[in-house]
């Protein structure tokens, strides 16, 4: 386990949280995901909380969860009863809660506090894997229902001074989200895949590109190639923006930590630290 001290910055993770409850299930699609989830917390030290920013969880303004004691919310269907009664039992983190409101609005971003909404499986799933024991306490930070890529940003900009706290903060979602293709047996969609993760790759780990490009391209997404065929919404993406926002200041440049196939496409994590 890598050791932190009051002035390491923490570490900030965009990762895959898989299909629905799916990873934990023991799908065989999975298995490289869960792999890496088990294995990536040593590269993470022992952080005091855990800030998740959630691909599935939207507001008209940005929102965090200040309750103490989150309940689940199963926000998939269709799956085996079994999927229904994944528990994880992390506490919640009031305190941190309201200071990321108070980052979050002297930034002039509109911003509240919910204190009855539970953790989706952004949180749960990848959490249940790397962190089984829910010994750490978690909030939640809300996408903006605008989806704006550059607002998105804004927003983890706003909460940079956190990795200063030994606060690990999660981007989940997935790097390819299209559903149709994930289930469809007629569309192959590999050469549009391996286009938009080359894309992505290059556009968080060159050192090639001044940090004002970095910023345009991420902002400017929906250029890159085969875009909105890897991301038809764009919910799955954004929580790396926000990422990225929180980790531009001081380490803008990110290491490719995952580049493996989930449920036959291609998908990536990146790490900033």
């Amino acid at each position: 386990m890598v050791s932190r001290t009051s002035e390491t910055l923490s570490p900030v993770l965009y990762l895959p949280h898989g299909g629905g409850p799916l990873p934990i299930l023991g799908d065989k699609t999975h298995e490289k995901m869960v792999s890496f989830l088990k294995e990536i917390v040593s590269k993470l030290g022992e952080p005091s909380a855990i800030l998740v920013i959630s691909a599935h969880w939207e507001e008209d303004i940005a929102t965090i969860t200040s309750g103490s004691h989150p309940g689940i919310i199963y926000d998939y269907y269709g799956f085996p009863a079994e999927a229904y009664q994944i528990q994880y039992a992390a506490d919640g983190h009031p305190q941190l809660a309201k200071k990321v409101f108070e980052l979050i609005a002297v930034n002039g971003i509109p911003v509240r506090l919910d204190e009855q909404r539970g953790f989706d499986h952004g949180l749960f799933v990848p959490l249940k894997l790397m962190y089984p024991n829910a010994q750490i306490p978690c909030i939640e930070l809300s996408l903006l229902k605008n989806l704006d890529p550059g607002k998105h940003i804004a927003l983890g900009k706003a909460i940079t001074s956190l990795r200063k706290k030994n606060i690990l903060i999660i981007g989940s979602g997935m790097s390819f989200h299209n559903l149709k293709v994930f289930f469809s047996r007629e569309i192959d969609g590999s050469k549009e895949n391996n286009e938009f993760d080359s894309w992505l790759i290059e556009t968080c780990t060159s050192q090639d590109l001044s940090p004002e490009k970095r910023e345009q391209r991420l902002i400017e997404w929906e250029k890159a190639p085969s875009a909105r065929f890897c991301h038809p919404r764009e919910d799955h993406l954004l929580p790396l923006h926000i990422c990225y926002g929180i980790a531009c200041a001081d380490t803008p440049i990110a290491e490719v930590v995952f580049n493996q196939e989930i449920m036959g496409k291609r998908v990536t994590s990146l790490l900033w630290q």
